[in-house]
């Protein structure tokens, strides 16, 4: 079984429960709140993608690792990411306005940023990429789902509202059901390399969330808005990853999305106890 037929939809269905969650208006609270989405931006377009570069060669990955690592490092605007900063006590409207802003701005940077990694790593072992059909491929995954959203939420917006309500909460067991049927298939490759990737891709989620957090300090944001950083920067939008690496139409590498299914699963558990930490205190 071709595990693109099951992320594809997911994709679809998460992006959509985006746009259900949105209205044009949010994007004016760019202006109002300006750091505290620069640093997450900052945060995730820029320093996540350079630490991975830089734990990828100090690990010495392989270069289908590589690449794979360096793909879900581009993909931010993880679909639980609303409900962690919720239960972290943190800026909800802030997180799901930055949710939309990277998904929308990762639309422009991952065809950028995969085209050079792939001419710096892959090509030496015939991994190429076809840009224009990643690009084709996110436009319809990703950028008409939360348009359709946003359309619906304004013409059918109670409508809008009780549909977000059945879809926030099968986010999660939807990427739960990925990633086992993802691990069946490829159980014997994960195994062998889930000692040197998973502590890689841990120590990767551990070094962002702190130079978030750090960065967050440094412009004096609000705990609030300090907590949503964190987890906005820590939360990787593991299902787009999966598709562009295992996409017919891409790379059709499905060895290249182990990385993004390791992420997945440590970043819940990261950021599961960060969130039972500031609870707690």
């Amino acid at each position: 079984m071709n595990t693109i037929w099951i992320v594809l939809p997911i994709l679809c269905l998460l992006m959509f429960d985006l746009g259900l969650t949105l209205r044009f208006e949010d994007f004016g609270k760019v202006f109002k709140h300006p750091w505290p989405i620069a640093v997450a931006l900052l945060g995730q377009l820029i320093l996540l993608p350079l630490i991975a570069l830089g734990l990828a060669w100090a690990f010495e990955l392989t270069p289908v690792f590589f690449i794979g690592l360096i793909l879900i490092a581009c993909c931010p605007g993880g679909s639980s990411s609303n409900v962690f900063s919720r239960l972290a006590g943190g800026d909800v409207a802030l997180s799901v306005i930055l949710t939309a802003l990277s998904s929308i701005i990762t639309l422009f940077t991952i065809p950028v940023i995969m085209s050079w990694a792939t001419r710096m790593i892959g090509e030496s072992v015939g991994i190429t990429l076809p840009v224009g059909n990643l690009i084709k491929q996110n436009l319809l995954l990703m950028l008409l789902p939360v348009l359709l959203g946003i359309g619906i939420h304004y013409i059918w917006p109670k409508a809008a509202a009780g549909t977000d309500k059945v879809l926030s909460k099968l986010a999660f067991p939807l990427l739960m059901v990925l990633i086992t049927v993802f691990y069946i298939q490829h159980h014997e490759t994960i195994l062998k390399n889930i000692g040197q990737l998973g502590l890689c891709v841990t120590v990767l989620i551990l070094v962002a969330i702190t130079c978030s957090s750090v960065l967050s300090r440094l412009v004096r944001n609000s705990a609030q808005q300090r907590r949503t950083v964190v987890i906005e920067v820590g939360m990787q939008n593991a299902a787009q990853a999966i598709a562009i690496a295992s996409s017919p139409f891409i790379f059709h590498n499905e060895v290249m999305a182990i990385p993004a299914i390791l992420y997945s699963l440590m970043m819940n558990i990261v950021l599961l106890i960060y969130v039972f930490a500031i609870r707690k205190k």
